[in-house]
């Protein structure tokens, strides 16, 4: 009876839109009273201990890092050698587009500030080459996506803090479906615009290019190349981020103003002042679940319904892409992922793999009515109807669950970079 008033009660509060932090604070105090020792001072000492996890910071200032590239001219810079290397492929411009939603990915881990980054700055571009608007839009959409699993990524980051799995390895995992998905949805561009007119290449042009933005290029080489390579942990690249980006907007390009700066971290706060919160919550209801044995309860439960691995992954599947047209990514790892890790571990699906797998699902929610975040961010970019901009985005959601599907069955793709 009490479980049946809990789900009214949550479902009650999402169709009156109430804040999910609210709802997921309801629910852990609920929980610790009804079914726990009737404590709500437990809430307290779970978010106390949550907050004191070393890789945590690794969020705000990953976040950090990206807004104060946004603000200065490292996304402009980068997208300038993309466009000058593609100029002579038939649809380069397109192809620059996705390239430098890739490379802008790998240095700020946010889907959000990469589609906003990059696309003002190329859909007026592209709509001025001759680009149709509806492929313009889409393009930018689906390869802003980029940014949730082009390492490092603010969701594999929460994934991992939830599952207890190795972040640097979730990263590493990351790298083969990243490069799958940049690689189609490029193919697909220069399909498509196949018929437009090329330019020639302008080697004074490269050259000029890679000397603006030398310093915008060896960022993600520093990210990526310090934790690959052992020099520091998550956290302390987040932190290399934050002051490498600080540095080159104020000292070398000096595009960014202490006052602008001031603004961004403002802005910043104003963010994880929303996220923070929200991860906090969600761990104190893991706490209480793994406290009580319900994974484990769980697991035995659906084991009986579910009998091998094969099944498990496409009942999943099914299940995140209908969650991820509902419910944003960080409130559906932090409430699915410590519920649906002891499901994968009981059918032999590695933790790893199965991040990804779930990582994916979810990124096809950023591009699908109704609550697609993409969607609706680029929808101030780009000055459009909402409606418009979704059918915009249909090719490219068949391409992303091509990759979905090879992904899920194919666990090697994810896998390699780890076992290396």
């Amino acid at each position: 009876m009490m479980m049946l008033l809990l789900i009214g009660a949550v479902v009650l509060a999402l169709m009156l839109r109430q804040r999910v932090v609210a709802i997921l604070g309801f629910v852990a105090g609920f929980c610790y009273l009804v079914w726990g020792d009737g404590h709500l001072s437990y809430v307290i000492l779970d978010i106390w201990a949550a907050a004191d996890q070393e890789i945590l910071l690794s969020i705000p200032l990953f976040i950090l890092a990206g807004n104060i590239m946004s603000g200065g001219t490292i996304a402009e810079r980068l997208i300038a050698v993309m466009r000058v290397m593609t100029a002579p492929i038939p649809g380069g411009l397109a192809i620059a587009t996705i390239l430098s939603c890739a490379v802008f990915a790998a240095i700020s881990g946010s889907s959000t500030v990469t589609l906003i980054a990059v696309g003002s700055i190329m859909y007026p571009a592209l709509l001025k080459a001759g680009y149709s608007r509806k492929f313009a839009m889409g393009s930018l959409c689906a390869a802003g996506t980029l940014g949730i699993i082009v390492p490092p990524s603010i969701p594999l980051i929460l994934y991992g803090v939830m599952t207890e799995t190795s972040i640097a390895d979730l990263f590493k995992a990351g790298i083969g479906p990243a490069i799958l998905l940049t690689l189609l949805i490029a193919l697909y561009a220069l399909y498509v615009n196949r018929g437009l007119v090329r330019e020639k290449f302008d080697f004074a042009a490269l050259g000029l290019a890679l000397r603006r933005g030398v310093f915008s290029l060896f960022m993600p080489v520093l990210i990526l190349g310090g934790i690959y390579g052992g020099l520091f942990t998550v956290t302390e690249s987040a932190a290399v981020a934050v002051f490498y980006a600080t540095l080159v907007e104020l000292l070398i390009h000096r595009e960014l103003t202490l006052k602008k700066l001031e603004v961004v971290v403002i802005e910043t706060a104003v963010m994880i002042g929303s996220l923070m919160p929200l991860l906090m919550m969600a761990m104190s209801i893991n706490t209480f679940m793994t406290y009580e044995q319900i994974p484990h309860a769980l697991v035995a439960y659906i084991s009986q319904m579910v009998t091998d691995q094969t099944s498990f992954l496409l009942l999943s599947m099914v299940g995140l892409l209908i969650v991820g047209c509902f419910i944003d990514i960080g409130s559906a790892i932090l409430i699915l992922a410590p519920l649906l890790a002891p499901l994968a571990v009981a059918q032999d699906v590695d933790l790893v793999h199965f991040g990804i797998v779930m990582i994916v699902n979810l990124e096809l929610g950023y591009l699908t009515p109704p609550f697609g975040l993409n969607l609706i961010v680029a929808m101030g970019v780009f000055r459009e109807d909402f409606w418009i901009i979704a059918k915009s985005v249909l090719p490219f959601l068949l391409l992303m669950f091509m990759v979905l599907l090879v992904v899920t069955f194919w666990p090697t793709l994810s896998l390699y970079f780890v076992r290396m």
